[in-house]
């Protein structure tokens, strides 16, 4: 019998940094790291959100940082890194999840504060903390990047201008990032996911919800924000060295829908 290449699916001990994780998807995924043995550092721009989620993860024997950070800061930026590496003594994984989102006319007479506010947070933020985090990266033996993009980032849907430039710039990073540092050990890869039950769409009548779910969505739902978390966990793995530079749709088949 031929026997085949065992690759590790294990990533106990990794310390990965997370932002956006007081809520939705970047909570579900600080939760699913840390479930896996991963040492999380959560950030948020709302500190008490990601202490309730740190709480959480220790209470069920998980390790967790929480920590203020506005991702558009530099010097914040740096700060974090720097306390990430005091309390775990390195980083692995950086998860590039913080956003916002906004609803407007490119003839609006604000559109140009929604357009620098979106981007600075979207787009500019995620190279802000690659950067910061980018020596300690190199020096893991499992580096690994994960931007959170968005079906935006592919597509497209009006009077969302400014947030869905950004996501395409999110997933042009990640591709050209991915050739840059794919030589150095570092994977960077992209997850793009689709109509997602969290407070981005918490507003949503859950009618209107159902109905979009059912002409748009394969699997007739929207998904739950552990479904991305996963999603993410699996770019993290060791097992999962040779992806690099991919865009990932977790969107229940809507991307693939003609009409």
């Amino acid at each position: 019998m031929k026997f085949f290449k065992k690759l590790s699916r294990s990533v106990k001990g990794r310390v990965a940094i997370i932002t956006g994780a007081g809520s939705g998807m970047g909570e579900a995924t600080a939760k699913v790291f840390a479930a896996e043995g991963v040492k999380v550092i959560a950030t948020d721009i709302k500190l008490d959100e990601v202490e309730r989620v740190s709480e959480e993860i220790q209470s069920a024997n998980g390790e967790c940082l929480p920590l203020l950070l506005d991702v558009t800061d530099k010097s914040a930026i740096e700060e974090c890194i720097k306390k990430c590496v005091k309390n775990f003594n390195g980083l692995d994984f950086v998860i590039n999840n913080a956003g916002i989102s906004s609803v407007t006319a490119v003839d609006d007479e604000n559109y140009e504060n929604y357009w620098d506010d979106t981007l600075s947070v979207v787009l500019t933020g995620q190279i802000k903390l690659i950067r910061a985090a980018l020596p300690h990266l190199l020096a893991s033996d499992n580096g690994r990047i994960v931007n959170i993009s968005s079906t935006e980032g592919f597509g497209a849907s009006p009077f969302h201008s400014p947030y869905t430039a950004a996501k395409h710039g999110v997933i042009g990073l990640t591709r050209s990032l991915a050739l840059e540092l794919g030589p150095q050990g570092i994977t960077v890869n992209c997850i793009c996911p689709g109509p997602i039950n969290t407070n981005m769409t918490a507003a949503i009548d859950s009618k209107d919800k159902e109905t979009y779910a059912r002409r748009r969505v394969g699997l007739k739902r929207y998904g739950e924000p552990e479904e991305v978390a996963h999603a993410t966990l699996n770019l993290c793995l060791p097992s999962s060295s040779y992806i690099n530079g991919v865009y990932l749709p977790v969107d229940g088949g809507l991307s693939i829908r003609r009409a």
